[in-house]
């Protein structure tokens, strides 16, 4: 029952099939405002979960446009062929990330993080 607000960046984890495409799962991902953070409301819906994500370090890309699945995917595969084979970072998922509302037009912000070991 509490309002608060569109949050940024808007997070999925993807979670690559063999030919680089999203599985059928995804996971969406919210920041809780800071004003919230120490004592987050309780979700009503039992499949919204509350967690903490840990510090990490990240390799990232960034694009512009309305991002779409392809986009990720492609974007994704660029980052790895970028990062090469000396690079340890988790294979098993990847964060696309949106910054912008969905009537900002232009000057739109995406990024793909892989999650380094």
């Amino acid at each position: 029952g509490v309002g608060m607000g569109m949050t940024a960046p808007v997070s999925i984890t993807a979670f690559p099939a063999e030919d680089g495409s999203f599985q059928q799962k995804v996971k969406v991902s919210l920041r809780i405002p800071s004003q919230f953070q120490a004592n987050p409301p309780c979700p009503t819906d039992e499949s919204i979960k509350i967690e903490e994500r840990q510090g990490m370090t990240i390799y990232s890309t960034q694009f512009g446009g309305y991002a779409k699945e392809a986009d990720y995917v492609s974007y994704a595969a660029k980052l790895k062929a970028a990062l090469g084979s000396d690079a340890a970072y988790r294979k098993d998922f990847y964060l696309c990330n949106g910054y912008d509302p969905p009537m900002k037009p232009y000057g739109r912000r995406n990024e793909v993080w892989f999650v380094k070991e």
